[in-house]
């Protein structure tokens, strides 16, 4: 038997990534899965290969910032599959700029979907879990969310955010005696999208903080990792999808409110 067999899973930026490793290690497990993304392509594609393993899987056009989307996904989950048991909070885009250079508009996209869609998915999920006699929520957070990151101070605001939001929430779901666990997962730089694709701002000065990628048009990862973290390298997606996986089951009945840190000796 798998380690969340019969559980049903919604994964927000299941497309790519870590979402995506997440997604298809939950299937592997036994869950079944909803899969959100922008990404409708890509989000198809995960989808179709966790059924052609033999897995259970739909995939559904999301934005996380949307709360009337929020409803309709958790509603949809809720019937077709008759609860839900598990919510990874995995969506999120990061700016790289120094913040003389940040906009306004890209503070606020920032928060909109990395915190916005946190407490949006929260907020819905946890009723739907209770009714089902309870659940794991984890929040998706990052060693940004732990210490400050020159470059990455719009980053940092959401992910400290979505860190302490996390804490916040475990103690209330507890005093309310509502059997829903929250937990954030804090990982360092894991070689994944978000980081190629990520908007640089101001190249110039962003430069001074990490190295660029010039022909990917974002943060040259190897190099960063060789630099920052003690192992020397870039983590995994499937590394962390691990924790993620250990933190949906029931192996972690005992933890809320904890933080997870999966970052190759970054914070140590």
């Amino acid at each position: 038997m798998g380690r969340v067999e019969n559980m049903v899973a919604i994964v927000t930026g299941g497309a790519s990534g870590i979402g995506r490793a997440t997604a298809e290690m939950l299937a592997r497990e036994g869950a079944t899965l909803v899969i959100t993304d922008v990404q409708e392509g890509l989000g198809e594609e995960v989808t179709r290969g966790i059924e052609a393993s033999g897995g259970k899987a739909v995939f559904k056009t999301h934005d996380v910032a949307d709360e009337d989307n929020w409803r309709q996904v958790v509603a949809e989950t809720v019937e077709g599959f008759g609860g839900l048991d598990i919510l990874v909070n995995n969506a999120g885009i990061g700016v790289f700029a120094p913040v003389v250079d940040m906009s306004l508009e890209d503070w606020r996209r920032q928060r909109s979907i990395n915190l916005d869609g946190v407490f949006l998915g929260v907020k819905h999920a946890i009723p739907a879990m209770a009714v089902s006699g309870g659940g794991s929520i984890i929040n998706i957070s990052s060693v940004a969310g732990l210490r400050g990151s020159p470059g990455l101070t719009g980053y940092n605001a959401t992910k400290g955010g979505v860190r302490i939001f996390s804490k916040g929430v475990a103690l209330e779901c507890a005093a309310a005696g509502i059997n829903v666990r929250v937990n954030s997962v804090h990982p360092g730089i894991i070689a994944t999208p978000i980081w190629t694709k990520a908007a640089v701002v101001g190249k110039e000065s962003a430069s001074n903080f990490f190295p660029l990628d010039e022909g990917a048009n974002g943060v040259d990862v190897d190099a960063m990792a060789q630099v920052a973290v003690p192992l020397g390298v870039a983590g995994s997606a499937e590394e962390i999808a691990s924790g993620i996986l250990f933190l949906a089951s029931n192996e972690s009945s005992h933890m809320t409110g904890s933080e997870l840190v999966i970052d190759g000796g970054i914070t140590a």
